[in-house]
């Protein structure tokens, strides 16, 4: 009985001390070491981080639906999640992508020039995964499709967009880098801008009651803008945004004078046509791809 009461003591003091005399680590720090390292293991501490990160650089209107969009995106960035070969969703795959990579590229403005060139790395990433048979690139048939899709979702007419996919757009099979898919993406975003200035523009210019503008005045605005855009740098698009300074309220008025001096009866300009026209000067200064 003696010999079993002196075990008990050295069998609990066993318990405390399971290596051979070093001090066990408490149960509440080992499941928080465990929970750590689970996180760092799956990815989550680096994709909380990165999400972060998006928020401040963005920071939107309405931060938890921002978040929200966020997880919903992420995702498809990585090339483990596209598959071997060509599988039966491959088509549907390539659209969430370029849906992702749409959604990075309005996460900041054009003007944001660090977080805009980063998320348009993210999005050429994105766009670039590809399956394990083959080697990781972005081709002209994507590039051109992600185009497309910028324009089509902004105010600018489908005629007017047509000649700039002309001109910046690559071949299906050609290898797209990433200089080149920076400045496609930003002068799209620029000419969506620069129409829905002109569209701002355009509703001063209607007649009271109507919905149209004279076209004698709406000619002489466009050739002020034209003169604008002529001295403006042929080097960056964004800088065709800076035009619009010269059409201040004195040289806007100045311009309706000159075409109203006449007091010649004039057909009407609508809107779609004078938003085109405003989109051609635009597009003559854009340097063709290649």
């Amino acid at each position: 009985m003696a010999a079993v009461e002196k075990r008990r003591p050295a069998a609990a003091q066993a318990a405390h001390f399971p290596d051979g005399g070093r001090p066990g680590v408490s149960r509440a720090a080992a499941t928080a070491e465990s929970e750590e390292d689970f996180l760092r293991q799956v990815g989550a501490t680096e994709m909380l981080r990165a999400a972060l990160l998006k928020l401040l650089e963005a920071r939107p209107e309405e931060p938890i639906a921002f978040l929200a969009h966020y997880f919903e995106n992420v995702g498809l960035r990585s090339p483990a999640s596209g598959g071997a070969g060509e599988p039966p969703g491959q088509l549907l795959l390539q659209q969430q992508r370029l849906g992702r990579a749409l959604w990075h590229l309005r996460l900041a403005h054009h003007s944001q020039r660090t977080a805009f060139n980063n998320n348009v790395g993210v999005a050429y990433e994105c766009l670039s995964a590809s399956g394990r048979r083959k080697k990781p690139g972005l081709d002209g048939r994507t590039y051109s499709e992600l185009l497309k899709r910028i324009c089509r979702d902004g105010e600018a007419p489908e005629e007017a967009v047509a000649p700039l996919l002309r001109k910046i757009q690559c071949r299906d099979h050609e290898a797209v880098p990433l200089a080149v898919f920076r400045a496609g993406m930003l002068t799209c975003f620029v000419l969506l801008e620069f129409v829905a200035r002109a569209g701002a523009l355009y509703r001063l210019l209607e007649g009271p009651g109507l919905a149209a503008a004279d076209r004698r005045v709406g000619q002489a605005v466009l050739d002020t803008l034209e003169g604008a855009l002529q001295a403006s740098d042929d080097t960056a698009p964004a800088s065709y945004l800076e035009a619009g300074s010269r059409l201040g309220p004195d040289s806007l008025a100045l311009a309706m004078d000159r075409a109203l001096v006449a007091r010649r009866p004039s057909a009407p300009m609508t809107r779609e046509e004078f938003l085109e026209k405003a989109a051609a000067l635009f597009i003559a200064k854009v340097k063709p791809v290649g």
